[in-house]
């Protein structure tokens, strides 16, 4: 446990209790397990819509030096194709509504992902966020400054290439 963060969590499906929530699934876990809060199995059809599911809780991490970021879980996202509509969540410090998961089959056919109440889905991730200052520079190109550190960037997007 971190005694630096203190984060306050509501509770809003009462099966979450039952279902061992709040748990990190080792001693060295770095995410907590986030349950589907559904009403019924879910069929996600391969690269079909995402679908929202609740995660049946709300939490307040109120410092802005920290957010919570929601991944998939490794093997589901691995071995079955379950990852999240977008990508990673974010959860910054002063939302305090209900944590919701973006859950996406991103297999290309084969059959659908089927997610039941309770299992677990995702994992959220608490870290720590910097906010740099930033300086806009002027210059009329991108090209770096006589100066700079490094040329790196000049050539473009995918420049320094695979090897």
């Amino acid at each position: 446990m971190n005694p630096d963060l203190a984060v306050e969590i509501r509770l809003r499906d009462a099966r979450l209790a039952g279902w061992g929530f709040p748990r990190w699934g080792s001693a060295g876990a770095a995410g907590l397990d986030l349950h589907a809060c559904l009403d019924a199995a879910l069929d996600l059809p391969p690269q079909g819509p995402p679908a929202l599911i609740p995660a049946g809780f709300a939490l307040a991490i109120r410092d802005p030096a920290w957010c919570g970021l929601i991944f998939p879980r490794s093997g589901l996202g691995h071995r079955e194709g379950l990852v999240l509509g977008n990508g990673t969540g974010v959860i910054d410090a002063d939302y305090e509504g209900p944590l919701m998961i973006s859950a996406w089959n991103r297999n290309p056919g084969g059959p659908g992902l089927r997610i039941e109440p309770g299992d677990r889905i995702a994992q959220l991730v608490f870290t720590r966020v910097t906010r740099p200052t930033l300086t806009i520079r002027d210059d009329a190109d991108d090209a770096p400054r006589s100066g700079d550190a490094g040329a790196r960037g000049t050539g473009g997007f995918g420049s320094t290439g695979r090897r």
